[in-house]
């Protein structure tokens, strides 16, 4: 018989909500299911030294995150593939990473950690999909398309019964950690945005221009697959 009790496993899934209380808030946040670090490292060269001991560490581990390294910047994300969720190994993999940051003097930049998606509305998203796969030259990940060089937003397909004509077929979601939602939202309306609904909040927002074009600001909180 299995236990019932244990060590936690290192493939079990975790929600948002421990995921964030397990990582250094200094650093990380929880947007779409990953973890992700905005680090400011003054210069190239430390920037290239904070990736190469994460990617030491990520051996070690045997988890390896996503790693965007920028003049005076780095941007670490990770997440558990096989599992599709994060777990103990992204936990892991996060605190190691906080302490090189530390060690190194790279300073965190948590109100810059977001992530965008475009969303389409589709009456048979099965025959739109395919145009956009190959326009966008993307691949298909259980029917949301995502770019294969890990630098571009996805995009997936909002089921429609009818069109909407009052209001454009597309729209950008904007994911942020929940620290970071109202501050976003408030600088969005102070640049001549409004308020479409907030019926959805905390999980999202729904904004438009002063010409109506929309964009929703969304966190993990408050969704039933946080």
């Amino acid at each position: 018989m299995a236990p019932t009790s244990g060590p936690e496993q290192p493939t079990r899934p975790l929600t948002a909500e421990a995921a964030t209380a397990a990582v250094d808030g200094r650093h990380w946040r929880v947007v779409l299911g990953r973890l992700r670090a905005v680090l400011d490292t003054g210069d190239f060269a430390r920037g290239a030294l904070l990736v190469a001991q994460v990617a030491a560490v990520a051996d070690g581990l045997d988890h390896h995150p996503d790693v965007l390294l920028r003049y005076g910047r780095v941007v670490v994300t990770t997440t558990s593939h096989d599992v599709g969720a994060l777990t103990s190994r992204d936990i892991a993999l996060a605190t190691a990473v906080s302490r090189i940051a530390d060690e190194l003097g790279a300073v965190g930049r948590p109100d810059l950690v977001a992530a965008q998606e475009v969303a389409i509305d589709a009456i048979d998203a099965s025959a739109v999909r395919p145009f956009w796969r190959a326009v966008l030259a993307y691949d298909d990940a259980d029917g949301d398309l995502v770019d294969p060089a890990g630098l571009g937003p996805s995009y997936w397909f909002q089921q429609m019964a009818a069109p909407r004509p009052q209001r454009n077929r597309i729209h950008v979601d904007v994911s942020v950690g929940v620290e970071e939602a109202q501050a976003r939202i408030e600088a969005a309306l102070a640049a001549g945005g409004h308020l479409v609904t907030d019926e959805h909040a905390p999980a999202w927002w729904v904004l438009a221009d002063a010409e109506g074009n929309e964009a929703c600001v969304s966190t993990w909180q408050g969704r039933t697959d946080a």
